[in-house]
């Protein structure tokens, strides 16, 4: 009862009456350990004494964040874009001005805050199948197969939502491998999916396995019917690079298998181990001839957030659609427009990475320079992290091939593993919980990811700047060590 005797009116929304599918959501890149370290930045900047001055954040690919500085040509090209009158200024150049033109002449009224067409702008999705096609030796690329995305997540999720179908033992399985991007299971716990795990090869540096593959496939269709395989590649958190005979090796399982094949391709610039090269599924898929290219059904990823660009913010994206059935292609376009379009300066933006500065142009050298920079200096990282990593008795780290992202494996003792489980934590959880309280470094710990029962890691980004991450591996060394004596 309330103070005047009335009772309080029960919500109308409540925990017990939701939808029960988003209860069952999670993703750990912004989990409770994420949660905790905002809490402890806080505390910070009201003069709470810590054992540390600052918290680090290595728990999420976001470049920028991190300090990674942006391309100034898509920067000059985006502030034209957004404010034209800066088109009279003369600081510019001028193939940033003739790009920016030629944006806002696709542009509805000659402006950003316009709709564009549900798909995207036709002339982006132009330049994307020119770029698709120059970075697979020639393969065409249709634009019409071509779909602008908010970033590549918003891609992934749409292609779930057709995929999914059935009950009970018809259900929709969908196969990731494990470890995994987290969005993949909170997509499919919101679509009541059947989630399928299939193992990558720890040994092996995380490559994929072809008998694997087919435990995987047989066990699941016990209970639910697959239809789909997802491959990340360059992996997130894994950081491998998958060779281009283990892609025919997985294009040719999804065709004998009738599995519809999905490639998050978004770290395709993130190469950086010798004897390592990316492959797109596509080429390869087209490369292995009519006999696959005729039959199965492709949809691959990419983004404006990560690579050399880094720009997570802006959310640009596309996806490049193979042998889809033209009475889902109807589907899928209905879809997309229901969100009416994804942001128009996103676009704008992938329309500069697949149509950067070309040789001549007064802003190539500048270009070409930074982007150069960028790589080399996150090859470096790579490096330094494995090295680093592995001079630590109980923690195992793979070379990092690619992407942005380390994905050690950790010992861990028992007295700490039995702490945690009677705190009701994983074992892993519990030791990036107390690596955060005691120095301030937030990593997201491999539960999260998934990972084989009875092993743990944590997955730590390698986007600190060079010093920045020198301290935070140091840190991570002496925790460890200080860590293992104490459960020891």
């Amino acid at each position: 009862m309330s103070e005047n005797g009335v009772s309080p009116r029960a919500k109308v929304l409540t925990i017990d009456n939701m939808n029960p599918t988003v209860k069952k959501v999670e993703y750990a890149v912004r989990g409770p350990i994420v949660q905790r370290a905002l809490e402890l930045e806080r505390e910070l900047s009201e003069g709470m004494k810590k054992p540390f001055v600052e918290v680090i954040k290595a728990n999420i690919g976001d470049a920028h964040a991190m300090g990674q500085q942006p391309i100034t040509f898509f920067r000059q090209v985006l502030a034209l874009c957004s404010y034209p009158e800066l088109l009279n200024d003369s600081s510019f150049p001028e193939d940033a001005k003739s790009r920016a033109r030629r944006i806002l002449q696709s542009c509805g009224g000659n402006s950003m805050g316009s709709y564009s067409a549900s798909q995207g702008i036709e002339s982006v999705r132009q330049d994307v199948a020119r770029y698709i096609e120059r970075r697979d030796g020639g393969v065409p690329c249709d634009p019409d197969n071509i779909f602008l995305t908010t970033g590549a997540s918003d891609g992934i999720v749409t292609m779930l939502k057709l995929l999914v179908c059935g009950e009970g033992e018809t259900r929709t399985g969908v196969m990731i491998s494990i470890p995994q991007y987290p969005l993949y299971s909170a997509a499919l716990a919101e679509l009541a999916a059947v989630q399928v795990n299939y193992y990558l090869n720890e040994e092996k540096c995380w490559s994929m396995d072809l008998s694997e593959l087919q435990r995987s496939l047989d066990e699941a269709r016990r209970h639910c019917n697959p239809r789909a395989l997802c491959v990340i590649n360059p992996g997130n958190p894994t950081g491998q690079v998958q060779s281009r005979q283990c892609i025919e090796d997985v294009i040719r399982f999804a065709a004998k298998e009738r599995l519809f094949l999905m490639a998050d391709e978004v770290y395709q610039d993130n190469v950086y181990a010798e004897g390592c090269e990316f492959h797109s599924f596509k080429k390869v898929l087209f490369n292995m001839g009519p006999e696959y290219s005729d039959i199965v059904e492709l949809a691959s990823f990419h983004s404006t957030s990560k690579c050399y660009m880094g720009e997570c913010g802006f959310r640009g994206g596309y996806m490049e659609i193979i042998n889809l059935d033209e009475e889902v292609r109807a589907q899928l376009t209905k879809l997309v427009s229901v969100r009416l379009c994804p942001p128009v300066p996103g676009q704008a933006l992938m329309d500069l990475v697949v149509n950067p500065p070309q040789i001549g142009e007064p802003s190539y050298d500048k270009f070409i320079k930074e982007r150069s920079a960028t790589l080399s200096v996150l090859a470096e990282k790579a490096k330094l992290t494995e090295q680093v990593l592995n001079t630590v008795k109980g923690i195992s780290c793979n070379p990092v091939q690619g992407a942005m992202y380390s994905f050690p494996s950790i010992s861990i003792p028992e007295k700490a593993i039995k702490e945690a489980t009677d705190k009701g934590q994983q074992a892993d959880m519990f030791y990036c919980m107390k690596l955060l309280e005691e120095t301030g470094i937030c990593l997201v710990p491999g539960s999260g990811f998934g990972q084989r029962d009875g092993t743990y890691h944590f997955r730590m980004t390698i986007l600190p700047s060079t010093d920045k991450l020198k301290i935070l591996l140091n840190k991570v060394k002496e925790f460890h060590q200080k860590f293992t004596e104490e459960y020891s």
